[in-house]
């Protein structure tokens, strides 16, 4: 409670818990201008709208401001409040604060940083960062990205997740951290969606990483509900309404806590210049115009016989999109013309290919569905067999039979719901980069990942570089937390998958990588647990491209 003079200058006593709790946040940054972010909950005795003083300068103590103003925050958009500051200097470091005069509440001091121009730096660096799950720990990755050396961070989805309490993610640590999802249901309605938002902007480790550093966001499929796709998602119901409406709901819970400069709120898809060093190009792989995913599944008769030729020619339909035809336009459009030395796409989903041993296939679905003893017995078993065949070619072996060698080279993608699913479209944005320095980023499936980028002729176009996650469980859940199955799947398939070159199948953390004029480097960093609070972090590879 805050003691404060009204306008008439009478002693007024504010009550409730009011003020700017859920902290301040930067987004968007450019050469000359950035998004500043906060929410204020009023007191319960003040007006339903307050009007909020915001101002920047360059020093910490605010002697001079180089910018300021008035925004008024309503319950139209859930009191959340956010300005475009203008007029900055470029690579220059800023604070900011927002102040309620009427109740003398005063947020903390946000830092940001603007974008270098050309020739400014010889260096940028980006933390990334995916799949924040509340249920299922603490959020002590952001913790560890707010106190690393970013320029930026570079945040490719699942920020919320939609399930309810008990729901995905939940664990045996969940009620002893008070980390149960609010609201108690599935999120389905712009209430909902605000609500589950202000539960993970009440964590003081993301509001420490935004208080901090300047986001540059892009919602993947959990915003909204589980693989989404442009009409539908598997995790929406007939029973749960209209997708539509619950999209819509979706979207405007997501502009207003993770603003973006764009004009169309549909559209998030944009890119961001670090000088000449890096174009770094965001993109929605998810909503905007992505066709349903197959499933394989739906290719398997009655008899079992997997339908080679009908998956074959719907996998390869050149009509099928990820990216929608406008966003693609716009993307090898911006491949084409742009001349930095780092040509980087901010991609949800993973673009390497992970293409599997068919064999291998099934198992891994029927480990997702729930491991058992043997069940993982009979992976390892099959995998070390593959393993064995996949190093006798690679050591020239001539006795190698046909039958052998077709086991390991009879492969599948074994996630369709990435660029995996789309190939088509893949090859087209590969080849748009033109030999140029391609990197992806990439995130989705709680993993960690480095793959080589071929196109189908089998040359080197780029690099993958993909990040675990914040809290979101990976591979560890179908190996049974295993610590020998987890490093026996790391190593066969690091093998037997052609194209890559590290997995991490069981730790969470965030990715920093570095863009010289020479070089990218990547840095995979992990912490050791979600149960008790601590940034401490071990490096767990570090990869180069050139």
């Amino acid at each position: 409670m805050l003691t404060s003079c009204d306008d008439d200058d009478e002693a007024l006593q504010y009550t409730g818990d009011f003020g700017f709790r859920e902290g301040v946040a930067s987004f968007d940054p450019s050469q000359s201008s950035i998004l500043l972010w906060t929410r204020y909950t009023p007191a319960t005795n003040e007006p339903a709208s307050a009007d909020i003083r915001w101002e920047l300068a360059e020093e910490a103590g605010f002697g001079t401001l180089k910018a300021s103003g008035t925004l008024t925050a309503t319950a139209a958009t859930d009191y959340t409040i956010w300005t475009e500051a203008t007029g900055l200097a470029s690579y220059k470091t800023y604070y900011y604060r927002f102040r309620n005069e009427r109740t003398g509440a005063t947020s903390v001091v946000g830092e940001t940083r603007t974008l270098p121009a050309a020739g400014q730096t010889t260096r940028a660096r980006l933390a990334v960062v995916s799949c924040a799950n509340y249920q299922a720990g603490l959020f002590n990755v952001y913790g560890a990205v707010a106190e690393s050396q970013a320029d930026a961070v570079v945040h490719l989805g699942d920020y919320i997740y939609e399930y309810g309490a008990g729901g995905y993610g939940t664990n045996s640590n969940t009620a002893s951290l008070n980390r149960s999802h609010l609201p108690a249901g599935e999120i389905l309605t712009l209430d909902d969606y605000r609500t589950r938002y202000r539960q993970y902007r009440s964590d003081k480790q993301l509001q420490l990483a935004h208080q901090r550093k300047a986001f540059i966001c892009v919602w993947d499929d959990h915003e909204l509900a589980n693989d989404a796709y442009l009409t539908g998602a598997e995790n929406h119901q007939p029973t749960e309404g209209s997708f539509e409406s619950r999209k819509q709901a979706a979207i405007q819970a997501w502009h207003e806590y993770l603003p973006a400069r764009v004009t169309d709120k549909t559209r998030i898809y944009r890119r961001f210049e670090f000088g000449s060093l890096v174009n770094l190009l965001m993109l929605d792989t998810r909503l905007v115009g992505r066709d349903k995913q197959l499933s394989f599944s739906d290719y398997i008769g009655s008899a079992g016989a997997f339908n080679t030729q009908a998956f074959g020619a719907a996998w390869l339909n050149p009509g099928r999109s990820l990216l929608g035809a406008e966003q693609r336009s716009w993307l090898t459009g911006q491949l084409a013309g742009n001349s930095a030395r780092w040509q980087v796409l901010g991609s949800q989903v993973l673009m390497g290919k992970m293409y599997i041993p068919a064999e291998l296939l099934t198992l891994v679905a029927q480990l997702a569905a729930g491991p058992t003893p043997a069940l993982l017995a009979q992976y390892s078993t099959i995998a070390g067999q593959l393993a064995v065949i996949k190093t006798r070619i690679l050591a020239g072996d001539p006795t190698v039979t046909a039958t052998e060698r077709a086991r390991v080279e009879t492969v599948l993608p074994y996630n369709l719901d990435a660029w995996d699913g789309y190939p088509v479209e893949r090859e087209a944005v590969l080849a748009a980069a033109g030999g140029k320095g391609l990197i992806s980023l990439a995130g989705d499936t709680h993993n960690a990942w480095h793959s080589d980028l071929m196109v189908n002729s089998g040359r080197k176009v780029g690099a993958e570089f993909a990040t675990s996650s914040v809290s979101s469980p990976g591979f560890e859940a179908l190996l049974a937390g295993s610590a020998a199955a987890i490093q026996g799947f790391e190593q066969s398939n690091q093998l037997l998958i052609n194209d890559l070159q590290y997995l991490d199948a069981s730790r969470r953390g965030f990715l920093e990588v570095e863009f010289t004029s020479s070089q990218a480097t990547a840095q995979w960093k992990y912490v050791a647990t979600l149960t008790t609070e601590s940034t401490a972090t071990t490096l767990g590879r570090t990869a180069t491209e050139v």
